[in-house]
């Protein structure tokens, strides 16, 4: 095992662990990915988060054998969907599935969500779609789950609960983040008459503004501002 995969395979192990403590799932019922050069690494079944460690999580190759895998465990049982998306997706990186509360409830009564805030220009379009219901782990489920990602970072799942997704999974994670957001802000606009949406228009100019807004690469947005690696006004030289 490379020193970067056991460096990604803490973080999920940490973004697990993180995900329950800020509220974003509970106990084992979340699941995280991630794309490690040609496998996908993925929680594995039925572990408590405070008993996983880095080497437990399991690994499948993206391409081959369907559903093979390796580890010390079996990976999550809702590994397909994650696979699936890991497959047809190869702008993402990671992939962060919880049963957050207020997306769930949402979820429940499968209201998609819409452009509430202009923060819906995270997720790629105007609304968070609902994927279809079926049972978890099943072919059917990642069949409505890859329909209701079409274009999109995240989705909500029938009578189950959400997925986000990016290109790495500090992306990934804060997408979570702000999908429950977006959907307790909804939640709350519905106890009080129901929100007033933005259209399409207005979602557009808040998605070109993203490049410079929200969680970034620091070490590329350094390069990016400063490319010659020139100290910044007034820093010292590194050793300095």
């Amino acid at each position: 095992m490379t020193t970067d995969e056991l460096t990604l395979r803490q973080a999920i192990v940490d973004q697990c662990r993180r995900m329950n403590a800020i509220g974003l799932n509970q106990g084992t019922s979340g699941n995280i990915s991630a794309r490690c050069g040609g496998r996908m690494l993925i929680t594995p079944s039925a572990v408590p988060y405070d008993e996983m460690t880095a080497e437990m999580v399991a690994s499948m190759p993206i391409e081959g054998d369907h559903g093979a895998w390796e580890g010390p465990l079996e990976p999550s049982s809702e590994w397909r969907f994650h696979l699936d998306l890991t497959r047809a997706r190869p702008d993402l990186g990671a992939i962060v599935h919880t049963h957050a509360i207020y997306c769930t409830t949402l979820a429940i009564a499968r209201r998609p969500i819409p452009a509430v805030h202009y923060m819906m220009a995270a997720f790629g379009g105007t609304c968070i779609r609902c994927a279809d219901y079926a049972t978890f782990g099943t072919e059917a489920l990642s069949r409505a789950v890859l329909a209701a990602m079409q274009g999109r970072n995240a989705c909500l799942m029938a009578n189950h609960g959400m997925i986000a997704a990016g290109p790495d999974l500090d992306r990934a994670m804060w997408l979570a983040v702000e999908l429950e957001t977006l959907a307790r802000q909804y939640f709350n606009t519905l106890l009080i008459g129901g929100p007033v949406l933005l259209g399409e228009v207005e979602v557009a100019d808040a998605a070109k503004s993203f490049g410079s807004y929200g969680l970034q690469d620091t070490h590329r947005r350094i390069e990016a501002q400063n490319p010659a690696g020139n100290p910044a006004p007034g820093k010292p030289e590194p050793g300095d």
